[in-house]
């Protein structure tokens, strides 16, 4: 039992939750200078998920009552296991296909938002719910690909020799991780493809109903991603993180570092339209994937590591 608790309560949960806080902080704090504003205390991410954790659950006359209580916990179930599987990766504790099985834990917290808004019964929320869908099939074929090129680069499926590979130092690498950075980006719902949520059109989009404890496995959930998925990229990109010596530090910058390009990103574009991300994503995401993934074969075939 205690060996149970230690492998999914710590990381997998306190952790996870922990640094995903500080790093929702962290994104609004530095949203708030690039706009010229002070910006919230660092415990406010804390403070609005206690707060809305005391609120009343309402579930209205029109929704599926199940599949609308029970979606958020699907994507809060997926995040903590993925937490759990990247953290031993960097650790060195891997199994054989855990970079596949990442991919598939990964998926869950946007069919999490599918589902509920589908189960909700309010038309903006299943519209947006419907965007969150064309997104998914938009970017998942490209992230696919640019993992594909990680794992020819690190020539394993195991977690931790991706994070023993620095694949960002072949051209191939340096054009999956650009891929990998976009797909990240509408993982996390950040502009420009904030298209699902879209408050100026949409209000909230999916969570349009949702209130109380749903909505703050929601936006938990959401708080465990902004830790998930940069360690993601730095764990297949950028070498991991080695906890020998000082390597920690090190691990820690780029981790920072990815998250800044996340949040500059979020503040320097206007969303796109549905139409324009998937076409962005099938001609440009999906050629640019092509390309590295070619690269990466014809490296490994000729031996240019570069490439």
């Amino acid at each position: 039992m205690r060996y149970v608790l230690e492998l999914v309560i710590y990381p997998g949960f306190i952790f996870a939750t922990a640094v995903g806080l500080l790093t929702s902080w962290f994104e609004r704090k530095v949203s708030a200078l690039v706009q010229w504003r002070k910006g919230p205390p660092v415990l406010q991410p804390l403070y609005d998920l206690v707060k809305l954790a005391g609120k009343e659950t309402l579930v209205s006359e029109r929704a599926n009552s199940a599949g609308f209580l029970l979606a958020p916990f699907l994507g809060f179930a997926g995040a903590i296991v993925a937490s759990l599987i990247l953290w031993n990766a960097n650790l060195g504790r891997s199994f054989l296909g855990d970079s596949i099985v990442l991919l598939y834990l990964l998926v869950l917290p946007a069919l999490a938002v599918i589902l509920g808004g589908l189960a909700s019964g309010n038309p903006i929320a299943i519209l947006g719910a419907t965007r969150e869908l064309k997104l998914v099939l938009a970017y998942e074929v490209p992230l696919v690909l640019a993992v594909i090129v990680a794992i020819l680069k690190a020539d394993s499926l195991l977690l931790h020799r991706l994070g023993n590979t620095i694949t960002i130092g072949s051209l191939s690498g340096v054009l999956a991780f650009f891929v990998a950075l976009l797909a990240v980006q509408v993982k996390l719902g950040f502009a420009p493809f904030d298209i699902a949520e879209a408050e100026t059109e949409l209000i909230a989009g999916p969570y349009i109903e949702y209130s109380g404890p749903p909505l703050a496995v929601f936006k938990l959930t959401h708080a465990m991603l902004l830790f998930i998925l940069p360690l993601f990229l730095v764990t297949l990109f950028l070498g991991g993180i080695d906890f020998r010596g000082l390597g920690w530090l090190w691990g820690i910058l780029k981790y920072l570092g990815v998250v800044l390009a996340i949040v500059l990103i979020k503040n320097t574009n206007p969303r796109l339209r549905i139409d324009q991300a998937i076409r962005f994503f099938w001609r440009y995401g999906l050629g640019l994937a092509l390309l590295a993934l070619v690269l990466a074969i014809i490296g490994d075939q000729v031996g240019l590591r570069w490439l």
